[in-house]
């Protein structure tokens, strides 16, 4: 189970309501990865004091049975998979297929051009028996999406395949679920560290940037907005669930990560946060839908945003990664954890898309997160191992996960485009890259990507806007 320390015990189960939902990690694969650096003897930045006494554990049945801890250590051939490995999660019961946990069961997505009237949507809910839950016109995506409830023995697939067939609907297809990317830290947990100022060289990056009014839109679970590492942060928040939830220890701890200034050091602690609540509480976690995601990023596009932290996976989804593509093209840098399915995990999305900085996560001693997925979609690296963060109702805690290290990556590309606006995603991309200090086989593999990520090396690489003639930021 997540184990967060922190408060008294009376804000135990209130905060264990608000906890992550998460990916468990996939039996360990065979691999060794050797230290081709270690980390300078550099200030690591002050110790917060986490009580020993308290835990926070969440109501979650994506668990490994085992109440497994986050591993970092070098790894060796494991058993067999004993669960799914996409999704993490145990094998169902007889008469269910794995395929059952990526998506809502009995609900199918419709989008339908620009914004259609009431009769057109009627008839076409008559013509397919369908039940209509929920719509959202998306400006963005110039169309209105839908959510459609079957209620007769049909399966979500053959409803699907009737629409595309039918040329009624620009698209349908499943509603996919995806999960927060943080496992449970190690129980006893005392005084913490903050490691990954020295592994990635934020002090020395600050000092030429710490991001002020970049504007990072954060799609997750809910932030404490009042927390003291989060306070003054927020420049707009957007509730894409239109639910009453309190704000959530995974939602809280990536905010943290990217702007924390006040016992804690965020990576771009000037940077402006926008905060959209896309993951709610269920008996199994926080979870979201394509449509609940969708709905979050024509907000973020249509409200300034310049990065998109996506510290979530799931199934690839194709309304998803055409949001994406135009998040892209507007010049949004996109950053998503690579995710925590274990190294037998196929890819997961939006990480694996292209059009987006997947990021993996390391320990302290530049090791591998056990955990973490691999492949060739994995960009880059940053600590995600044993982080200490900001928790709902001012408390601290720390954890684990590759979302962790994506709020890392988005707050060091806040550091560039502060110095530089006019940086495009594919400049982001390259800086980061670029500057990235190798880990595992030499040049480029599959576990850490292109290596560490080194904010110092990647914001100095960023040459300052020069004014033209009008008086404008240009490119030098």
């Amino acid at each position: 189970m997540m184990k967060f320390q922190g408060g008294t015990t009376s804000g135990v189960i209130g905060a264990a309501l608000a906890a992550m939902a998460l990916l468990p990690a996939s039996p360990l694969a065979a691999a060794q990865f050797n230290n081709a650096f270690r980390a300078p003897n550099l200030n690591i930045g002050p110790r917060i004091d986490i009580s020993p006494n308290v835990r926070i554990s969440p109501n979650v049945t994506y668990q490994d049975p085992g109440g497994g801890q986050p591993q970092s250590k070098r790894i060796s051939r494991d058993k067999a998979p004993s669960k799914d490995s996409a999704s993490g999660k145990n094998p169902r019961r007889s008469g269910q297929t794995a395929a059952d946990d990526t998506y809502v069961p009995k609900e199918v997505i419709i989008e339908i051009d620009g914004n259609p009237g009431e009769d057109q949507v009627a008839a076409l809910a008559r013509r397919f028996r369908l039940t209509r839950v929920q719509s959202q016109n998306l400006p963005t995506l110039d169309s209105t999406f839908y959510r459609w409830r079957i209620a007769d023995d049909r399966s979500v697939d053959d409803v699907v395949r009737a629409l595309n067939a039918s040329g009624s609907v620009r698209s349908a297809q499943r509603n996919s679920i995806f999960r927060l990317q943080e496992t449970p830290a190690a129980s006893g947990q005392a005084p913490m560290q903050q490691y990954a100022l020295a592994a990635l060289r934020l002090p020395q990056a600050h000092t030429l940037s710490t991001g002020a009014d970049v504007r990072v839109a954060v799609i997750d679970s809910g932030i404490d907005a009042g927390h003291p590492e989060i306070a003054g942060s927020i420049e707009s928040s957007f509730d894409a669930l239109g639910s009453e939830e309190g704000a959530h220890a995974h939602g809280t701890g990536v905010a943290g990560i990217i702007t924390a200034h006040q016992r804690l050091t965020g990576a771009a602690p000037a940077a402006r946060l926008i905060a959209i609540r896309a993951f709610g509480a269920q008996k199994s976690g926080a979870q979201s839908t394509t449509f609940v995601v969708l709905k979050s990023l024509d907000y973020a596009i249509a409200h300034g945003a310049q990065i998109i932290n996506m510290s979530f996976a799931g199934p690839q989804d194709s309304a998803i990664a055409r949001g994406l593509g135009i998040a892209d093209a507007k010049g949004i840098v996109l950053v998503a954890a690579a995710g925590n399915a274990g190294p037998k995990s196929p890819p997961l999305y939006p990480g694996a898309d292209p059009h987006v900085i997947a990021v993996t996560a390391t320990d302290s001693a530049d090791n591998l997160f056990a955990q973490a997925n691999r492949g060739g979609y994995v960009a880059i690296a940053a600590p995600g191992v044993d982080i200490p963060g900001a928790l709902p109702d001012g408390k601290y805690g720390v954890s684990s996960g590759t979302s962790l290290s994506a709020a890392f990556v988005s707050g060091v590309a806040a550091l560039m485009l502060a110095r530089n606006p006019a940086m495009s995603p594919a400049d982001v991309r390259a800086a980061l890259i670029g500057g990235a200090r190798d880990l595992g086989p030499a040049g480029r593999d599959d576990q850490f990507g292109a290596g560490e990520a080194d904010a110092f090396a990647a914001v100095s690489s960023v040459a300052g806007p020069i004014e033209t003639a009008s008086g404008k930021p240009g490119t030098p």
